[in-house]
């Protein structure tokens, strides 16, 4: 029999984690993959108030939800500003994200490739945050 409990992942705990090393990080963010089935693929995000993610493509498929904090997600189409408990289908377009109060969220992806894509963040030096 196969024990299932070892693919949970205690969220709260995961948020309280990156939250701090946001708090700790010179560029206001901490970033971590806990789930990787071949495409999809769940990362927690923790941002400080004031901290931007720059503007970047969509994944094939993407959805965002902010476990706690405020955020406001921007776009050439327009901005949407997300609460803690809610959940949006990311568009289909560049777009970034900007911390309106200290912020974690869950961010869903779907890829077309089940390979992992690596992203450089050239404004950092070394860690394992993105």
């Amino acid at each position: 029999m196969t024990d299932l409990t070892q693919d949970v992942t205690q969220l709260a705990e995961l948020a309280d984690e990156h939250l701090a090393l946001a708090r700790d990080a010179e560029h206001g963010r901490s970033a971590h993959l806990f789930l990787h089935d071949g495409p999809l693929r769940q990362s927690v995000i923790a941002l400080t108030a004031g901290s931007v993610l720059e503007e970047h493509n969509a994944p094939p498929a993407c959805s965002l939800h902010v476990v706690r904090g405020r955020v406001r997600l921007l776009s050439e189409v327009g901005d949407a500003e997300l609460a803690a408990g809610e959940v949006m289908r990311v568009p289909q377009i560049r777009h970034g994200l900007t911390a309106v109060a200290d912020a974690v969220m869950v961010l869903t992806t779907v890829t077309a490739n089940p390979e992992p894509v690596v992203v450089y963040d050239t404004r950092r030096t070394g860690g394992n945050s993105a």
